[in-house]
């Protein structure tokens, strides 16, 4: 059967935690070697990653180049406008050619719905590497981040201040999966999906107070208040006045608690400069872990193949 990596509420709390614990290795295995050799066991030797973007890339781009590089393998990148499926050729289609062509794929979506019909049919592992729903790549690269930092994440705060939005549902799913706490603080109107709240169960509590989501927390994590699509600007920044993180916000953390940002960050906005510079801030140590978070979902989803 086909392993696709489409939500982390899809995978067993076994699977995710041996993914994690293989990026973990992973990196450590590599201390001091270039970023281009390969692996030792190289798992992806001779496979090909097709890359699709709808959305423009920094981080996502880049890591998965250097991840599929250092599992011996190698990357057809293409943004889709490039491709017919910019032209209306549905989805399925797509799936169906690149399947015939590629080893895996990774999609960098507007609609989540997008990306699960390409794997309905797809013949071949699919990776999802950001849509409008979740961005579950990004949580295993934070919480490789905060283990590498402060230990097994089991039984650990974590304070999400800002949007409800994809990459907070990812934590959503996470939680109850590896067995952490999550303290969501948004403005009402900006809460997560009702339908990805209640994946978390009892792991996961929502207020509208920032302080009160953040009060002894181990970790304090934010994004951006408008994304990639959003119109309403002026609107949002009305919204969420009051949520973004200082070091008073961070004060009411734990003593060692620390801050992660997945990037780009609007400096002024959802943080300051003193906490994203500071510290306790972890966000390159996050931006890095891309790399050998992605190495893990991949080689987990071509060991079925094998």
């Amino acid at each position: 059967m086909t392993r696709h990596f489409l939500d982390i509420h899809r995978l067993s709390a076994e699977d995710l935690r041996g993914v994690l614990d293989d990026a973990h290795a992973r990196k450590a295995a590599r201390k001091g070697w270039p970023q281009g050799r390969p692996d030792a066991d190289a798992p992806a030797k001779d496979r090909v990653l097709a890359m699709v973007f709808e959305k423009n890339s920094t981080r996502t781009r880049f890591s998965f180049d250097a991840a599929i590089r250092q599992l011996g393998g190698s990357a057809i990148i293409a943004n889709a406008g490039d491709m017919q499926l910019g032209r209306g050729e549905p989805v399925e289609d797509t799936a169906r050619v690149l399947s015939r062509m590629v080893d895996a794929v990774m999609i960098r979506a507007n609609s989540h719905e997008d990306v699960e019909r390409f794997a309905r049919v797809s013949t071949v592992p699919v990776v999802n590497g950001l849509t409008d729903r979740s961005h579950p790549c990004q949580i295993l690269a934070d919480i490789m981040t905060i283990e590498e930092h402060r230990g097994p994440i089991a039984g650990k705060t974590v304070a999400w201040v800002g949007d409800g939005n994809n990459v907070c549902h990812s934590f959503i799913h996470a939680a109850p999966l590896l067995g952490f706490h999550l303290r969501v603080a948004c403005p009402p109107d900006y809460h997560p999906d009702l339908h990805d709240l209640a994946k978390g169960g009892d792991s996961v509590s929502l207020t509208s107070d920032p302080r009160e989501a953040v009060a002894g927390a181990d970790v304090v994590v934010t994004d951006t208040w408008v994304s990639m699509g959003d119109g309403d600007y002026e609107e949002r920044l009305e919204a969420f006045e009051g949520y973004g993180v200082d070091d008073g916000l961070m004060e009411a953390a734990a003593p060692d608690a620390v801050f992660l940002h997945c990037l780009p960050a609007h400096r002024g906005e959802e943080v300051t400069d003193a906490v994203i510079d500071g510290p306790r801030s972890l966000v390159w140590d996050e931006a890095e872990n891309r790399i050998h978070a992605q190495k893990a979902v991949l080689a987990w989803c071509f060991s079925e193949r094998d």
